[in-house]
């Protein structure tokens, strides 16, 4: 797809942002929205204004981000450039997102869902995405045993792995009655929580290394029905402390995406466990997190090691 550059200053590197439009409603994509980008840092002061395609889509737009290198090794410097997205079309509410993140040599894609005017199940219109969890502050996760024990303990457990269509996920602490439930898709339930966790600009071992944890964690939740268990209704939460962090409205990367569709029907386990492994990890710089895995650069050499010591299955549809 074609790109448009946008005004940067000369030093920058420069990162891709393509914005997908549907309505709430039905999925459909919506034709002719106008996405209106600006800086978060200067909302009042557009860069650039875009229409979308038959298929509800922007072309890409080249906007200025950090330097690569500050994604590689994660410190205390941002790696990532933040913009607005305001979004109109006619018979719709305007839409307006917030901290939209934009990293060096990879595509963003923010998805949009608006809400037609009249609609009587109403979303939310404005949208804060939080800091990434490898620059911001997060409660570390509270360790869990990696196997859950599944004899005598009074859990539902299901007769075999499978991947569900939807997760349920509680926008908050499992104890906190007052957050929403989100029904989510598995697919983007698991594309969210990569990007929300891990930078697309590594090695593809390192997000093939995550992904697949993420995605055995999770299924771990599902296949012992471990909050459902517990007589809450609801399937995985978006707190760090006690699950991955999922942001409602985030943007997801492409290259995360794409290795999400390649290896969505697998996930880990060990010699003789039926049950997925429960994958816990760390940043490895702020937290220390010994024999599990550490988010950094060098995770491709940790995941082998991780790997090493586990099976990668194919789950059953």
């Amino acid at each position: 797809m074609p790109f448009i550059l946008s005004a940067a200053a000369a030093g920058d590197s420069t990162g891709f942002l393509q914005v997908d439009v549907v309505s709430s409603q039905n999925n459909f994509p919506i034709q002719d929205a106008v996405v209106t980008i600006s800086p978060e840092a200067a909302p009042d002061s557009p860069i650039e204004q875009l229409t979308t395609d038959s298929s509800g889509q922007t072309e890409n737009l080249a906007l200025a981000a950090p330097p690569l290198a500050y994604s590689l090794e994660p410190g205390d410097v941002r790696p990532y450039s933040e913009y607005r997205v305001h979004v109109e079309a006619p018979g719709f509410k305007p839409v307006d997102i917030s901290g939209s993140e934009i990293l060096a040599d990879a595509t963003s894609i923010q998805n949009v869902r608006m809400e037609p005017v009249g609609d009587t199940a109403p979303i939310e219109n404005d949208i804060v995405i939080p800091d990434h969890t490898l620059y911001g502050e997060y409660p570390p996760k509270i360790a869990e045993n990696e196997v859950k024990p599944t004899a005598d303990t009074g859990e539902i457990v299901l007769s075999r792995v499978v991947v569900p269509e939807i997760v349920v996920v509680h926008d908050g602490v499992p104890t906190n009655a007052s957050a929403p439930n989100y029904y989510v898709p598995y697919r983007d339930y698991i594309k969210n929580v990569a990007s929300s966790e891990i930078y697309a600009t590594w090695p593809q071992a390192s997000i093939v290394a995550n992904v697949l944890a993420i995605m055995s964690f999770t299924l771990n939740r599902v296949y012992t029905e471990w909050y459902r268990g517990q007589g809450y209704d609801f399937t995985i939460t978006s707190s760090t402390a006690f699950d991955h962090k999922w942001i409602y409205g985030r943007n997801i990367y492409e290259s995360i995406s794409l290795v999400v569709d390649e290896i969505l029907d697998n996930y880990l386990s060990r010699p003789g466990v039926r049950q997925p492994i429960l994958t816990q990890y760390c940043d490895g710089r702020r937290v220390q997190c010994p024999g599990w895995m550490a988010r950094s650069r060098r995770l491709y050499i940790v995941s082998f090691l991780f790997f090493h010591k586990t099976f990668i299955n194919t789950t059953q549809f």
